[in-house]
Formats: structure tokens, C-alpha cells, sequence
């Protein structure tokens, strides 16, 4: 049979549970049903008009040919301004690398470091593609079991307890997905440092900077040149469907890096680079931060509902825009909850099982990336619902 032919690697790539539950949704809402998205991982907003203008323009130029592998000079040279006005840092620009959204990134900074049979240090729960990136490079992902003691991240003291002969390197997400959480600049340094000292390689996922609430998000970099740094347009900038992130790279990886890319990737979406140009510009980040300050007033908002209803969450997310929320008071099947609350009360939200094994199945993340009147009537459905 041709199933029997399918290359063995990805049986060792997860499914998206919350895909099962996006598909029903769609069949719901093409019967008429109302449906609350509260499921994925993607701001409501559209794009920033300057970026959208800025594409336009590009576009009408018919000169939508290929860049350079590592990207548009133009766009590597206003990240690395970026870096400097907002973390105070210095990045050279053959540093960094455009890249088709931060899963390419990600790819990218594995391809280039990942052995086959050496483990990746990260925190359970996780984003779910992190440990499957490590699969697809033969390597292995090692979670480690984390709660609200760490603020859901892992320590210094956690990557020196898991490290191992086979031990290549350690993530970090921090603001993290699923739970919203930072890890503060200490401990981010001595996380750094750690891997250092034990000769690895240290990844350091951050996707949703900007979307920080209270709080500074601080960046690998601050603390040393030889971390790999994922980031994205997706998130802060609204940018999802464009496909375009960047990584930065130690020195030593340049050289790996462009090679890697050029043969995976070619270049990323020319016109994607030309406007994410835009997405610097004074009066896009103004409208940005008009909307991280929404985006905290719905995670006040949900995050009460949720603890006056019943839910456990004992650590208030600082960033990116999700609750990952104890349900255990009302089942031990956050899966079929999930399933259930969607048939019944039209609201699709994430069981915990799409982002580790540790005590998945009394988990739900809720995305607040649906405005506040939509979560205040997935609320009360909610109560609806457990009631």
C-alpha cells in the first residue's frame, strides 16, 4: 500500500488536535451557526494600512524577483535598527536572515545545529511544532514538565538538572505559547549562561515581543551574540498570511545559514519583504501599540471572567494573547470539553493536548484574538455550559 511508503519521520510529527476542532467549527458555521473563534493563534486585525501601501507599491512596479537568501539589505538593516532603539543592542546585519514566517526560522537555526539523536531542551507545555521541527532534523525534543513555580518556563536549574551527554541545546519562548508568560531578565541570563557553560546552543523563540503587557520582554541578545533568535511579523506587526520573520544567528553560523537557505527556501516572498518595510515606521508602530493596548484590555477582561467562573490560573499572562487555563473543576477531558463546548454553545477554544503531555487533559488555552464583545458572550455561554 502507498500509505506503507510514506517516509517514517513523520510518524514522529504531532497532529494539530485544535485542527479537528477548527474543521467542525466550519461545518457549524456553514449551517448557520454562530461561532465564537477563541482557537487561533492569530490577531483580528488587519494589516497595518502603511504595510498593505507599502506592498501595493512594490507590486505595482512589476520588479517582484527574487532577493537575496538572506533577505532584503533594506529590511536586515531596520531590524538591526530596531534592535538598537528598542533592546539597546547591537546586531550586525549579515546576522540576520529573512525567512518565510519563524517556523522557517526556526527551521533554519536546527538545520544548521541540530545533530541527528541529540535532544532539544523545552518546556511542556509548548508550542507544538518546536519539538516536531526537532523530529523532522532526526534529532529528539526533550520537555521538561513546567508550572506556575517557573512562571511555565524553564530555569538555568532545569537545563542543568535535564542536560545530558546528547543534549544540544535548550528553547526558551518567552512571551510563551501557550501560556502567555515571560521569563524574566535574570532568569533569561542565566538560562543563557548556562547553556553556554555547558557548550550548547541556545534558542530563544520570540515571536510575540511587543505583545507584552506591564512588563519588558528582554531579548537573548542583551546577554550574548551566540544565541539564536526567532522572531516574526505575525504577531505585533499582523502580518500572518505574509509569511515573512527573521532569525539572527552567531557569527560562526553565517556562512551555514545562507547555504541552508538557499537551497530550502531561495529567498522569502519578495513582496512580503518590501512591506514589511512599513512596519517600523512611526506611524505603524503608534497604531501597533493602539492595539497591544486593546489586546491587555481583553486579557484584564477574560482573565477575571475565567477565574470568577471557576478556572484555575495562577499566573496572569504578561504577553502574547492567550489564558491557558486549569479546567480540572469541571472535567478530566479538556479534549472532549473542548468538543462538547463547540457543539453545544458555538465557541471553539484549544484543548491542552496540543502542547504537551503534562497535565494536558486539565488544560485550555483561550486566544483572545476576538474583540471584547465576543468574549463576553463566549463567557457567558461558558457559564451556560459548566452550569
Amino acid at each position: 500500500m502507498l500509505e506503507d511508503q510514506i517516509a517514517k519521520r513523520i510518524h514522529e510529527i504531532s497532529p494539530f488536535y485544535v485542527m479537528e476542532l477548527l474543521q467542525r467549527a466550519k461545518q457549524l458555521e456553514a449551517q448557520g451557526k454562530n461561532i465564537i473563534h477563541m482557537e487561533i493563534g492569530e490577531p483580528d486585525f488587519a494589516t497595518p494600512q502603511p504595510i498593505i501601501d507599502a506592498g501595493i507599491k512594490h507590486l505595482q512596479t512589476g520588479q517582484v524577483k527574487y532577493t537575496a537568501a538572506a533577505g532584503l539589505p533594506e529590511l536586515r538593516e531596520k531590524i538591526a535598527d530596531f534592535y538598537r532603539q528598542r533592546y539597546g543592542v547591537s546586531v550586525a546585519k549579515h546576522r540576520i536572515f529573512i525567512t518565510p514566517g519563524a517556523s522557517g526560522a526556526l527551521l533554519l537555526a536546527l538545520g544548521v545545529s541540530l545533530n541527528p539523536g541529540e535532544e532539544l531542551l523545552m518546556a511542556d507545555p509548548c508550542y507544538p511544532c518546536n519539538s516536531n521541527f526537532a523530529s523532522l532534523f532526526a534529532g529528539k525534543a526533550k520537555t521538561i514538565p513546567v508550572d506556575a513555580q517557573t512562571q511555565y518556563q524553564i530555569t538555568a536549574d532545569l537545563i542543568q538538572l535535564h542536560w545530558t551527554k546528547n543534549t544540544r541545546g535548550a528553547l526558551i519562548a518567552s512571551p510563551s505559547n501557550p501560556t502567555g508568560t515571560l521569563i524574566s531578565s535574570l532568569d533569561l541570563q542565566q538560562a543563557v549562561h548556562a547553556v553556554t557553560e555547558l557548550g550548547g546552543c541556545f534558542y530563544s523563540d520570540e515571536i510575540y515581543h511587543g505583545l507584552v503587557y506591564g512588563a519588558q520582554a528582554s531579548t537573548a541578545l542583551e546577554f550574548s551574540d551566540n544565541v539564536f533568535v526567532i522572531n516574526s511579523f505575525s504577531k505585533y506587526f499582523g502580518m500572518t498570511g505574509w509569511r515573512v520573520g527573521w532569525l539572527v544567528v552567531p557569527d560562526a553560523y553565517v556562512e551555514a545559514t545562507e547555504k541552508l537557505a538557499q537551497n530550502i527556501f531561495i529567498a522569502t516572498s519578495t513582496l512580503s519583504q518590501y512591506a514589511a518595510l512599513a512596519a517600523f515606521e512611526p506611524s505603524t508602530i503608534d497604531l501597533l501599540e493602539l492595539r497591544r493596548h486593546e489586546f491587555e484590555q481583553r486579557r484584564d477582561f477574560l482573565y477575571q471572567r475565567l477565574l470568577a467562573l471557576g478556572f484555575d490560573c495562577p499566573v496572569k499572562p504578561e504577553g502574547a494573547f492567550y489564558i491557558y487555563a486549569n479546567c480540572s473543576k469541571f472535567t478530566d477531558d479538556s479534549f472532549k470539553f473542548a468538543l462538547d463546548f463547540l457543539e453545544t454553545e458555538g465557541v471553539a477554544i484549544t484543548p491542552g493536548k496540543d502542547f504537551g503531555n503534562y497535565h494536558a487533559e486539565q488544560h485550555i488555552r483561550f486566544a483572545y484574538t476576538t474583540a471584547i464583545e465576543n468574549l463576553r458572550i463566549a463567557m457567558e455561554r461558558l457559564e451556560k455550559f459548566i452550569t
